[in-house]
């Protein structure tokens, strides 16, 4: 069994054949998958999503590349939201330095206050640190007394360190399926696996067999068998070990 760390089951993409979408991850043995929100406007769909299926866990924050969405009022909003609906995490929230005309100042308030948020209810966060780790391990150490993981994650070996020792882990998908991605294959080949989440980033991020298609958490099994390739080891070691980091972090109920 396996869990999708990082999966937006709630996108308008799958709106068509998201009950087949579901369907197909759980005969995968995907059974589980953590599903983090991106703007304020997206919480109550992805709250009756997650209800509705005791395999769905939901996270609430505000992702940097929707700042344009965002309001001066949505951290005191996810305060209550958090309140209320006691999410498995805080996010997705993070930096984002590779698109343009995203405020950088703008997203480091809105990042530092999620950070806040989720040490205020002992909360993990999923982040998001594309072309941004370095600032991204900066506010943590800001903030203080904090865990999660890095979504998708792209950095050098020495960045992942640093992250581990924050007591973060890092998240894999499609991208390590790539045969020319050599230092994230680098990475998945000779990381700690304590420290190892898979993550589908469905309905975006495609694996190498589904290039230029729309991804979906069913293609786990292909990240997992991939990575498994990697370190010479079985699959159901992988399996094993990711799905009970997600357990640990997310507090997932054992399954």
């Amino acid at each position: 069994m396996l869990v999708d760390s990082h999966c937006h089951l709630d996108a308008a993409e799958l709106d068509a054949d998201r009950a087949a979408v579901m369907a197909r991850a759980r005969n995968a043995g995907v059974t589980r998958q953590v599903v983090p929100a991106v703007s304020a406007g997206g919480w109550p769909k992805l709250r009756d999503l997650c209800a509705a299926d005791d395999g769905l866990f939901p996270a609430y924050g505000l992702h940097p590349m929707y700042l344009a969405e965002h309001s001066s009022t949505d951290l005191e909003a996810l305060r209550t939201w958090i309140e209320r609906e006691r999410p498995v995490a805080v996010g997705e929230c993070g930096l984002d330095f590779f698109v343009d005309g995203l405020d950088p100042d703008a997203q480091l308030a809105f990042f530092e206050g999620q950070l806040r948020l989720a040490r205020e209810f002992d909360l993990p966060v999923i982040v998001h640190a594309r072309r941004a780790v370095d600032a991204v391990l900066a506010a943590v150490r800001r903030i203080g007394s904090l865990r999660g993981v890095v979504h998708s994650f792209s950095g050098s070996p020495e960045q992942a360190r640093q992250l581990w020792s924050l007591g973060f882990m890092i998240g894999l998908g499609g991208p390590v399926t790539y045969e020319r991605a050599n230092r994230l294959r680098k990475l998945a080949t000779t990381m700690p696996l304590e420290y190892l989440l898979l993550e589908t980033d469905a309905p975006d991020q495609p694996d190498a067999g589904i290039r230029g298609q729309r991804n979906e958490p069913a293609r786990l099994v292909v990240v997992c068998d991939t990575i498994a390739r990697l370190r010479k080891v079985s699959p159901g070691e992988i399996a094993q070990a990711t799905t009970r980091n997600a357990e640990r972090l997310f507090a997932l109920p054992a399954r």
